[in-house]
Formats: C-alpha cells, structure tokens, sequence
C-alpha cells in the first residue's frame, strides 16, 4: 500500500460527517487510531495514561497492541479496512471515496 493511499483514506475518515450515512463504529475508530499511529509514529511512545482517562487508556492499548508492526503494513490495514467499510455502506458517496482511494 503507498503512502499516498493511506493519506487519502486519512483524509477521508477525519472529514466523514457524524451523521453522515457512513459511520465507523467506535471499535473501527479504534483500530483507525492504532494504525495512523502506527503508520505516522512507530511503536508506543508515551506512558499509559492514568486510571480515569478511560479513553485514553482505551486508544494507549489499542496503538501498543500493534507494536511491530511496519508502517507499509500500518497503511495496508487502514486502508483496507476504509475499503471494507466503504462497500458495507454501498452508496455513491462511498463508492466515490473508494475510487479516491484508488487514484491516490
């Protein structure tokens, strides 16, 4: 997967509208976050958040649970999994982000 796809998928995630007919579910955003953190930073580089930043400690263990992982294999997971959500919304505008994607 080339940079390039992988930053036009990011893209496209951070402009979806909250109540558009595409929506990620809250474990999808997790895995989003794990891997443009992976893909943009490398393995985990801060402390674990402390015992009352739920989210914190939620999106902390998500990145650390793909330590190792390559930043090509970090852009191929992001993208695939946009591409996945894309098809399961089967709409123009999903269709057309999924051919942004593809030209990128």
């Amino acid at each position: 997967m080339t940079q390039s796809k992988f930053e036009k998928a990011v893209e496209i995630v951070q402009n979806l509208p909250k109540d558009g007919p595409i929506k990620p579910t809250q474990d999808d955003q997790l895995y989003f976050y794990k891997y443009y953190k992976q893909a943009t930073i490398g393995d985990v580089n801060t402390p674990r958040p402390g015992m009352l930043d739920f989210t914190g400690k939620a999106k902390w263990d998500a990145w650390k649970s793909v330590e190792g992982v390559s930043k090509e294999e970090a852009y191929t997971k992001y993208v695939e999994k946009l591409i996945e959500i894309l098809k399961s919304a089967g709409n123009d505008e999903s269709t057309g982000f999924i051919a942004q994607i593809e030209a990128a």
